[in-house]
């Protein structure tokens, strides 16, 4: 079951709120303490290892501080994943991917995202676990980390006005992505088969394009 939230906590993150106010540097800088003592400890020991009480000593600031910013574990893990796919979408943005087409671009790219989630495999579970876990409370970020996971999609195809059809694959690609995560995290699937499934998937993506994109000198 989810985490619960502390009895009287708000039922959002304080930086993740739609309309909130921009959080001052202090505030920023505080959240990046939690949220990289929380990547620190689900690195060491997934889900289970972290603990709310753990996470506001390693971060250095009050349990009833950290449950303002994240009102539950689920919270602040989904908010971790956000985090690591900023992380990731930077380092893809300077080293682009290369293929042809862009059913190509966005297999290469989902898949250096999956090999980076390999090197920490329990880091990768406890978020993944978070997300599976999200209810209503947890939209914004969950809606956040779709958002980013769009971005990077979009920016590998090379796109900044999709047609309605695109997103739609876009979508598709985005939950076989997400499967594929689980299947493998839970030992169901290879690498290898992660690897067909999503360029499968991504195959959608050229059939959106207008007139149907094809590889370079095809």
């Amino acid at each position: 079951m989810p985490a619960r939230a502390k009895p009287g906590a708000g039922t959002a993150s304080a930086a993740s709120t739609p309309g909130a106010p921009p959080l001052t540097e202090r505030q920023e800088a505080r959240r990046r303490r939690i949220l990289r003592a929380s990547a620190r400890l689900a690195g060491r020991g997934g889900f289970d290892a972290v603990q709310m009480r753990e996470v506001a000593e390693s971060s250095r600031v009050a349990l009833g501080t950290l449950y303002r910013y994240f009102p539950s574990k689920v919270h602040l893990l989904v908010a971790v994943m956000q985090d690591q796919l900023e992380h990731m979408h930077g380092t893809l943005r300077r080293r682009p991917p290369a293929g042809g087409t862009a059913a190509e671009r966005v297999a290469e790219t989902l898949m250096r995202a999956f090999r980076a989630l390999q090197r920490e495999p329990q880091l990768a579970e406890a978020m993944v676990r978070a997300l599976t876990f999200a209810d209503r409370s947890v939209s914004p970020e969950v809606d956040q980390v779709s958002r980013r996971t769009t971005a990077i999609i979009l920016d590998a195809m090379g796109l900044e006005d999709p047609a309605p059809e695109q997103l739609r694959a876009v979508r598709v690609v985005e939950h076989t992505w997400h499967s594929a995560l689980i299947a493998w995290l839970s030992g169901r699937a290879s690498i290898a088969q992660v690897r067909v499934d999503i360029e499968t998937a991504c195959r959608l993506i050229d059939l959106t394009a207008p007139g149907g994109e094809r590889p370079a000198g095809a």
